[in-house]
């Protein structure tokens, strides 16, 4: 690779990093910073990389942009409503004793598909200790097992943002992606589960209690009581429906399209089935069958409006992402990376985006914003046609759970909820991350000699 390119990137690359960790930019703004410094070392005239980040931007976010948007509302309208709540004593009831792990892990993995792996787990959590007293089962096994089932979902499938910007970005189907990363998760869920149940009750004695037994107790009693009373209304069907018809019509869309291509079917299913439609199908069936009669209109457009704004962030940062993209095409530095990359046998192609989001994760934290990186960074690699971009958008995804500790929001909802601090804390969250991004590997293996 020519010295000139590949100073280009470095220099790029180091100058988001140390923007995002060392300075008062978000990664919005250090993506930006990244794609002028790698523009302008690669030689692009400013106007010409003026206009390849207004293109890169304005092209991500006119394929991505309404999807974001529209999953983060579904997400907090189940979230407020009480839905998720709903669907996870479901699971819970449907597993049996005995399976409060699998149950648990299960839960995580369904309702970290529509809402954020944070918000779900503060929002799931009260389950765990009820459920932990009445099964004699230990507390942190079942935390670590709904934790780790919403990690899984979060980085695997869309339309948690991470996937839907590496979809994007790579130029992939959504439900391709949304197929290969559920069996991703089928395939990782049986290692949170082992996890759980061998390290969780070695962890139970350090386990800190923030209130007493018999507080703890009524405060589950009224949060019990307050769910009943709130989420009367809903059934197990109902609260499923604005996840489950979203996700039919993107597949069916995406099986249609292999099977019987051209068909009046085909067509129907190809409006009904892009993924902005079905959202917005999903969005319309949860806010006319999920918040109660005496709900005022007032009360849910506030709902919308929060949602938009925890969403804008999100958009601006995949957006910056494709911004990036742009100008390490247009600069040459992508297809040089992509050609020097294709002639190294030292590491298998489909590593590169593997290691590149793992090494953003560590660095700064975000799942999504190394997913984004990662991707960006990966599009050479797919435009050259030495990588698949399934195979390149499951390998970023994987990558970006490795390691997280105190620079990871997560972290720490889910070791202050459970109770544990220092080494324990590392043990439970960071253990069962890193195991599943160990465990990534061999399905990653096998995807590359399917795809």
């Amino acid at each position: 690779m020519d010295m000139h390119m590949l100073a280009a990137l470095l220099l790029g690359v180091v100058s988001v990093i140390t923007l995002i960790l060392r300075s008062r930019l978000d990664p919005f703004a250090a993506l930006l910073i990244g794609a002028l410094v790698t523009g302008l070392i690669a030689g692009v005239s400013p106007d010409a990389l003026v206009t390849s980040i207004t293109q890169g931007f304005g092209g991500t976010l006119a394929s991505i942009g309404i999807v974001i948007g529209l999953g983060v509302m579904l997400g907090k309208v189940m979230e407020v409503t009480g839905a998720a709540t709903v669907l996870a004593r479901m699971f819970i009831r449907l597993f049996g004793k005995n399976r409060e792990e699998i149950a648990m892990a299960t839960t995580g993995a369904v309702v970290s598909v529509p809402v954020f792996c944070d918000t779900a787990f503060v929002m799931l959590h009260p389950l765990v200790r009820p459920l932990a007293r009445h099964a004699k089962r230990s507390v942190v096994a079942l935390s670590i097992a709904l934790a780790g089932g919403l990690a899984i979902s979060h980085h695997m499938v869309p339309p948690t943002p991470g996937p839907l910007a590496a979809a994007a970005l790579l130029g992939l189907d959504l439900g391709a992606l949304f197929a290969a990363g559920a069996l991703f998760i089928i395939a990782l869920l049986p290692v949170v589960i082992i996890y759980a149940r061998i390290v969780g009750p070695k962890l139970e004695s350090q386990r800190l209690g923030y209130t007493s037994d018999s507080e703890e107790e009524e405060q589950a009693d009224e949060t019990n009581q307050d769910e009943q009373h709130n989420n009367a209304h809903i059934g197990p069907w109902k609260a499923l429906a604005p996840i489950l018809v979203p996700v039919v019509l993107i597949l069916t869309n995406t099986f249609s399209q292999a099977l019987v291509p051209g068909s009046h079917f085909a067509a129907l299913a190809t409006f009904f089935g892009a993924p902005a439609i079905a959202l917005l199908i999903g969005l319309l069936i949860a806010l006319y069958t999920l918040p109660s009669k005496r709900t005022s209109r007032e009360t849910i457009v506030g709902w919308m409006g929060t949602a938009a704004a925890s969403g804008g962030t999100i958009i601006f940062i995949t957006g910056a992402g494709g911004a990036y993209g742009q100008v390490l095409r247009d600069s040459g530095v992508g297809s040089a990376l992509g050609t020097a990359v294709s002639e190294w046998s030292a590491l298998p192609l489909f590593m590169v985006p593997f290691v590149i989001a793992t090494v953003v994760r560590v660095a700064q934290g975000s799942g999504t914003v190394a997913i984004i990186t990662a991707a960006t960074l990966s599009v050479p690699l797919v435009e050259s046609g030495g990588l698949d971009p399934l195979l390149a958008a499951l390998a970023v995804c994987a990558g970006s759970m490795a390691m997280p500790y105190y620079n990871d929001s997560y972290f720490w909802v889910v070791t202050r909820f459970t109770g544990l601090s220092g080494s324990a804390a590392l043990k439970m969250h960071t253990g069962m991350l890193t195991t599943l991004w160990l465990a990534s590997i061999p399905l990653l293996i096998i995807a590359s000699l399917v795809l």
